[in-house]
């Protein structure tokens, strides 16, 4: 597609660009208008509740969230794409997303690729900005709005034909684009698997997750100790969880591989073997990490974090084999390794495992 086959922003254009997007390798596409966000409401008051535990940034520029054209002014339109990172790889200790490189950077090229060629499709410069979960926008508003799927039980996007295993990203642009239709129907229906599934009872409704509860928050987002009462039942996840998407009847028909191979796992990740994980994790110094885990998304949880949930993990599954890189841990000059190493010492010397 070349600037002479489109002279300018027409009626059939939102079609080229879906064709484009498919083109780069996105699942799904749907393009909606800029305006107030219809769950603002409900994020504001999610905030209030106490919910967001740690996660301070998500009550900065509340008034951008509230707002889709304000994030990026002069914005009217979002070009709002989903991007599988495959469902039907086998559960394990690290989240499906997270063991291959970061998606940040790979949605980011690719909505960057789209948006030039949205400006040399028009023959002039669109004003536009990708974003990728990292910006002040409820993504999954636009989304649904957008008509890629509906808010699931478990608060993921789901979409009738791909589940709920996908990236959102978003191009905001100045280009006054044909919108989708909304996704408005329900689709889950009666079931609440994923409600009855959560080990820690994070759903704590329909719709409503309690972050301070939730595995995925507790493994990556919150930077101090582990709730006690909660540790035992973190059973063998390091990092992230897929529990609530895993049994949810949409992902176990419809998931798909990954689309693309820099999504798949590496090779240090590649066993899914959470015992063997985590003593890799907690034998590594600053350096190795860095090393380890270069252009991975699972940096966010930081060396200590880490270090933090693999002792956990050994607390819940390791056995006899597992005291002596516990005690080792259990000495770090970190606080935060040590306690949690000394907890999960605490679980092996009480019941330990042949």
């Amino acid at each position: 597609m070349t600037a002479a086959t489109v002279a300018g922003p027409t009626q059939g254009l939102a079609a080229l660009i879906k064709a484009q997007a498919y083109g780069l390798g996105f699942d799904l596409v749907g393009i909606t208008r800029l305006g107030p966000a219809e769950t603002a409401p409900m994020f504001d008051d999610w905030i209030s509740r106490g919910y967001a535990g740690e996660m301070s940034y998500l009550q900065r520029w509340a008034d951008k969230r509230r707002d889709t054209r304000l994030p990026f002014p002069g914005a009217s339109s979002a070009i709002v794409v989903g991007l599988n990172y495959g469902g039907t790889a086998p559960p394990g200790p690290i989240a499906r997303y997270a063991r291959g490189d970061d998606y940040h950077d790979l949605m980011w090229e690719k909505l960057d690729s789209l948006h030039d060629w949205i400006s040399t499709a028009t023959g002039s410069p669109i004003s536009g900005k990708s974003y990728v979960d990292t910006g002040p926008i409820l993504e999954r508003d636009l989304a649904r709005r957008a008509g890629l799927g509906w808010f699931g039980k478990n608060t993921n996007l789901i979409n009738p034909g791909l589940g709920s295993f996908f990236f959102i990203g978003a191009l905001l642009v100045d280009l006054e684009l044909e919108p989708d239709t909304p996704f408005e129907a329900d689709r889950c229906g009666t079931c609440t698997r994923c409600l009855d599934a959560c080990p820690t009872d994070a759903l704590i409704a329909e719709r409503v997750l309690d972050a301070t509860k939730c595995i995925s928050y507790l493994t990556i987002e919150a930077r101090g100790a582990m709730p006690v009462e909660l540790r035992d039942k973190i059973g063998s996840l390091i990092y992230g969880c897929d529990i609530c998407q895993d049994v949810c009847p949409w992902n176990q028909s419809f998931s798909r591989d990954a689309t693309f191979p820099e999504l798949d796992a590496r090779t240090a990740l590649a066993s899914n073997d959470s015992r063997t994980i985590a003593r890799e994790i907690l034998g590594l110094d600053t350096e190795r990490f860095r090393a380890a885990f270069k252009g991975s998304p699972m940096k966010r949880a930081k060396l200590a974090g880490l270090k933090r949930d693999a002792a956990v993990a050994l607390g819940n599954q390791g056995n006899a084999d597992d005291i002596a890189v516990l005690t080792e841990a259990a000495a770090s000059p970190d606080p935060l390794v040590s306690e949690h190493a000394s907890w999960a010492l605490g679980q092996l010397k009480a019941s330990v495992r042949p």
